[in-house]
């Protein structure tokens, strides 16, 4: 029997709910494969806050450092939006990934058949299916860069700043080509090239690298464009690689053309032998929290992720992707997705505990 130690962070909002929902499905999958995880609860955002009076204690650190990986519920709410910017709950995410060397960040976006009627494309877009992957770059650019204010011509100004290295677009570039290699072998490298001299950069580099994979076919596309496109012929993509701010604003946008955003999970990778990180990529949702209401789908699907990019256990991992679908197929529908299927009359709505049960009996029924 493998034993692996995972470090769950709830959370704040809906996050401690839809970590729950995983846990319960995780452990249908120790039962059926014989596995052993061990899971130790940790502190971060805006709970650790109230509790620690910061929203990254060292201790959290510490042990997501001695994990074989690392899952997240998701951080942050209205009752913390009037700290200090260093101070809000928001900043635990980007102090993890910063702490576990964590710069790459893969988004899947795969509008799942059953859903099909959920997406708010034509459907002759849908019928052609959606499957993407965004690798996005995570620990450089806008949301890393100097910021601040200051007296400026015009009164009080702000200021945040763009900054790539070659080293970060090289290390994230080359992971967008091995990943495109095991797909369908084209690149779309999303920057702002006519404006921006970090996307200046962040192109040269780029093609630089794509001498490495000729086999990979790559393109490039302004962002404004790619926004665009991403509506008009998203089967047109395959892996999408894009600085941290690109990157975050489109997967957001590829969430909602794949039905909800309860469904996109993601993870975050650094050097082998570092923990991954784990998560949805919705938000914390103060709105529902502890109604029972969050699509756990999103996070159960992370850790289907993390299973297989952490613990090395792709058959498992499949074993729950597999599970979601005959479950999406079965009908099951939580809000998010019930209120938008146009096919949602024979759905069977269900809540967060729900949801987690049925894929939990699939996955144990194999």
């Amino acid at each position: 029997m493998a034993k692996y130690k995972i470090a769950v962070i709830p959370g704040d909002g809906i996050g401690p709910e839809v970590t729950n929902a995983t846990r319960t499905v995780l452990d249908a999958v120790a039962a059926r494969f014989r596995h052993e995880f061990v899971y130790e609860e940790l502190l971060a955002g805006g709970i650790a806050i109230d509790a620690t009076g910061e929203p990254l204690p060292v201790a959290t650190v510490a042990s997501c450092r001695n994990s074989d990986a690392v899952m997240l519920g998701a951080v942050g709410g209205p009752q913390w939006d009037t700290l200090p910017g260093e101070c809000r709950p928001e900043r635990a995410l980007l102090g993890l990934r910063s702490a576990l060397g964590l710069y790459a960040n893969l988004r899947p976006a795969v509008l799942h058949p059953a859903l099909a009627s959920a997406c708010p494309l034509h459907p002759s877009i849908a019928a052609r299916g959606i499957d993407i992957l965004f690798v996005r770059e995570l620990t450089g650019g806008l949301y890393f860069g100097a910021r601040g204010r200051r007296d400026g011509a015009n009164g009080p100004e702000a200021f945040d700043t763009e900054s790539y290295s070659v080293m970060e677009v090289e290390r994230i570039a080359r992971m967008a080509f091995e990943l495109a290699g095991s797909r369908r072998k084209h690149l779309t490298s999303v920057d702002k090239a006519n404006v921006l001299e970090s996307s200046r950069l962040w192109r040269e580099t780029v093609l630089r690298i794509a001498a490495e994979f000729p086999d990979v076919r790559l393109d490039h596309l302004y962002v404004d464009n790619a926004s665009m496109q991403l509506i008009r012929q998203p089967d047109s993509f395959d892996v999408l690689v894009t600085s941290n701010m690109f990157g975050d604003i489109l997967s957001d946008e590829a969430a909602m053309i794949t039905g909800s955003i309860g469904m996109l999970p993601s993870a975050s990778l650094g050097r082998p032998g570092t923990p991954g990180l784990y998560e949805p990529i919705h938000g914390s949702a103060p709105d529902i929290a502890g109604q029972n209401k969050a699509n756990p789908l999103a996070a159960i699907l992370s850790a289907a992720m993390l299973l297989r990019l952490s613990l090395r256990l792709p058959v498992e991992a499949a074993a729950i992707e597999q599970a979601v679908a005959r479950v999406l197929a079965a009908g099951y529908r939580t809000a998010d997705i019930f209120e938008k299927d146009k096919a949602g009359a024979a759905g069977k709505p269900v809540g967060t505990e729900a949801m987690s049960l049925q894929v939990a009996a699939a996955v144990k029924e194999g």
